[in-house]
């Protein structure tokens, strides 16, 4: 499955190469380093509050996750800078990339 058909079905991945080991963002079928095959990574992945905002009671912000793959995602509780998160709701929705974030 690719990353797209993954996150369709709510799974998030980091794209690696099987190569070099490198985090391929934005996810591709080929390696941007070495040109090597990729992989996806499952599992819990470490992330963090870079920046956020507020709109109509909600909350969005910039999340880094494994210090290399930057996402903007919704965020579930009044968050903080620097605050450890992870993904808890991910998808395609009209053609763009959704997460969620707790």
């Amino acid at each position: 499955m690719s990353f797209e058909e993954k996150l369709e079905h709510g799974e998030f991945c980091i794209p690696e190469c099987t190569e070099c080991e490198k985090i391929v963002w934005p996810p591709s079928e080929i390696c941007d380093n070495c040109f090597g095959n990729i992989h996806l990574k499952k599992g819990e992945f470490e992330a963090k509050i870079i920046e956020f905002s507020r709109e109509r009671q909600q909350y969005f912000g910039l999340i880094e996750i494994e210090k290399t793959i930057r996402i903007m995602a919704q965020i579930s509780n009044i968050p903080k800078i620097g605050q450890a998160v992870k993904i808890s709701k991910c998808g395609i929705r009209d053609g763009n990339y959704f997460f969620m974030v707790n």
